[in-house]
C-alpha cells in the first residue's frame, strides 16, 4: 500500500485526506518516485481552493495535492532510456506530488537529477520557483549565471538596477540571488523583518505599500527592470519610475498586466534552468531558505502557514 493525499472536492475550505492506495507502478514512458519530500507553492493552495484555478492547470478532482517532489526512483517503465532505478531526481507532477509514490511522464512532468550535495528537502523546492525566478530574469534581459543571454536584452548586467517586489518569498529568493550574481543591483521589497536577510542576499531592501516609488528614488538614480511577484504594486511603481514596459514582468497580474508589462512564468524558463540552479545549490554559490518543515500528517497546519503569507523562502513536507 501506498499513502496519498486526497482532495474529494475543489474548493474552500480545503480539505484534504491521507489515504492508502494500492501502489501505483510506472507505465510506458513514466517512472515511479518514491518521494521523500514536497516543497510547498502558493499556487498548490489556489489550485485546491478555486475550481476555475484547479481547472485552468487541468486538475479535476477527486485530486491529489501538490507539485514540487523530490525522491528517488525506484521503477522505470518501458521505452524510459535517461533515468535508471536509483537515480536520485527533482521535478513537478501537478496534482498528486504529495504522495508516498508519484509517477512521473518523462518529458511530459518535469524530472531532473539531484546533485548529490543537494537535500532532498532543498531538492523538492525548486521545480516551480526555480523555473519561475528562471523565466522572470529573462523575461526582463537580466542573464542569470550559465544561461544563453536573453535575445532582447538590452543592458548589461553590471549596469542594471532591479527592482524585485516580495523578494523574501519562494520565487524571490532565488530571483534576487541570481540577479546579484549576474552583477545587478537590486532592490527588494519585503516586510521589515526580512530587510537585513535581503540585505545577506546582496539585496538592497526597502519596505512595499504607498509611496514605494519615491522610495525607491532615494535608493537609486535609476531603475532599468522590474520584477513583480505579488499583485501589481511593484509594475505600478516602476511605470512610474519610466521603466520601459517591456522590462517589467509579473506573474501575479493576470494575462494582460497594467501598463504592457509583461506577464510569464515558470513555464517559460529555458529546459536547462533548473538543472543550473540545482548545480548552483551544490556548488554553494545559492542558497534555499527553508522556513518550516512538516511531516505529511501536518498537511493542513503546512498549507495555513502558507496561506498566511510573510513565508521566507520555503515551506516542505516531508514523505
Amino acid at each position: 500500500m501506498s499513502r496519498f493525499v486526497q482532495q474529494q472536492v475543489i474548493g474552500d475550505p480545503i480539505e484534504l485526506e491521507i489515504v492508502e492506495r494500492d501502489e501505483p507502478h510506472a507505465g510506458p514512458g513514466e517512472v515511479r518516485v518514491r518521494v521523500r519530500a514536497a516543497g510547498l507553492n502558493p499556487v498548490d493552495w489556489k489550485v485546491a481552493a478555486s475550481p476555475e484555478v484547479a481547472g485552468y492547470f487541468g486538475v479535476t478532482a477527486p485530486s491529489g495535492f501538490g507539485n514540487d517532489f523530490a525522491g528517488v526512483i525506484d521503477e522505470v517503465g518501458d521505452g524510459v532510456d535517461d533515468f535508471a532505478v536509483g537515480d536520485r531526481v527533482f521535478g513537478g507532477a501537478r496534482g498528486r506530488a504529495l504522495a508516498e509514490h508519484v509517477i512521473v511522464r518523462v518529458g511530459s512532468d518535469t524530472l531532473v537529477r539531484t546533485p548529490d550535495a543537494v537535500s532532498d528537502e532543498v531538492a523538492s523546492t525548486l521545480a516551480i520557483a526555480g523555473r519561475t525566478a528562471a523565466a522572470t530574469l529573462a523575461a526582463v534581459g537580466v542573464t542569470a549565471p550559465g544561461a544563453a543571454p536573453a535575445p532582447d536584452a538590452t543592458a548589461p548586467n553590471t549596469a542594471l538596477t532591479l527592482l524585485v517586489g516580495g523578494a523574501a518569498g519562494g520565487v524571490g529568493v532565488f530571483v534576487v540571488q541570481l540577479a546579484v550574481a549576474a552583477g545587478a543591483t537590486v532592490i527588494a521589497t519585503a516586510s521589515p523583518a526580512n530587510h537585513d536577510f535581503l540585505r545577506d542576499l546582496g539585496a538592497i531592501p526597502t519596505t512595499y505599500g504607498e509611496g514605494l516609488a519615491d522610495r525607491i528614488r532615494e535608493l537609486a538614480p535609476r531603475v532599468d527592470a522590474a520584477i513583480d511577484l505579488q499583485g501589481t504594486a511593484t509594475v505600478e511603481a516602476a511605470l512610474e519610475l519610466g521603466v520601459a514596459p517591456e522590462r517589467i514582468a509579473t506573474i501575479a497580474a493576470g494575462p494582460t498586466p497594467p501598463g504592457g508589462a509583461v506577464a510569464t512564468g515558470g513555464s517559460d524558463a529555458d529546459p536547462g534552468a533548473l538543472a543550473r540552479i540545482a548545480d548552483a545549490i551544490a556548488a554553494g554559490s545559492l542558497i534555499v531558505p527553508i522556513q518550516q518543515v512538516f511531516p505529511l500528517e501536518g498537511i493542513d497546519e503546512a498549507i495555513a502557514v502558507l496561506r498566511g503569507g510573510h513565508v521566507r523562502g520555503k515551506v516542505v513536507v516531508t514523505v
